[in-house]
């Protein structure tokens, strides 16, 4: 896996390099192609946050995490993306088993065979309820008014100056961000 460590607010010395490229090594045994990572390790007051994203060509992995120790946030975000790949391993090998590709993006596990019946079934999207609305033209300003009227953590509008439909959604840091379609 290749891997771009990048530092705000810190320098990345050859011990924390080490420490993340070992951590991330890990997960070369889960693919069958090359796959580059992007590590950002950030620094802000008495917290470190790590962001690693690792883009698939049929997925995206991404997880960050924050703690007072660089080198916990890093074993925390491990944890995190490994979760994720054991969750979307089976399901991203089915999708394209069902299109006919002779090649996977997980690499096939030595128990492989016994367990993908079981994540099948366990890890089956039930969709457990579906809603139709008409949208409305509005601003983005609105649309997050409507959101917190509405006490959700998202809220999809027609944009009326784009004429397009967009998402605003609450942030984790308190602020709100939009989604625009191409």
């Amino acid at each position: 896996m290749m891997l771009n460590i990048r530092g705000e607010n810190i320098e990345i010395t050859p011990a924390i390099r080490d420490y993340v490229e070992k951590k991330l090594s890990r997960f070369d045994r889960y693919f069958n192609e090359d796959l580059s990572a992007r590590v950002n390790a950030k620094v802000f007051h008495d917290k470190q946050r790590i962001e690693v994203t690792i883009p698939g060509t049929y997925m995206l992995l991404r997880a960050e995490e924050e703690h007072a120790d660089l080198y916990a946030a890093v074993d925390l975000v491990i944890d995190k993306l490994d979760r994720q790949i054991r969750k979307h391993k089976t399901k991203v090998n089915r999708k394209l088993r069902e299109k006919g590709s002779l090649k996977y993006m997980f690499a096939p596990s030595p128990s492989a065979e016994a367990a993908v019946a079981v994540e099948e079934h366990e890890n089956e999207i039930e969709l457990v309820r579906t809603k139709q609305f008409d949208l409305k033209p509005m601003d983005a300003e609105e649309a997050v008014l409507q959101m917190n009227m509405l006490g959700h953590n998202f809220f999809v509008f027609l944009n009326g100056e784009t004429n397009k439909t967009n998402i605003v959604y609450a942030r984790k840091d308190g602020r709100y961000g939009l989604i625009e379609a191409k």
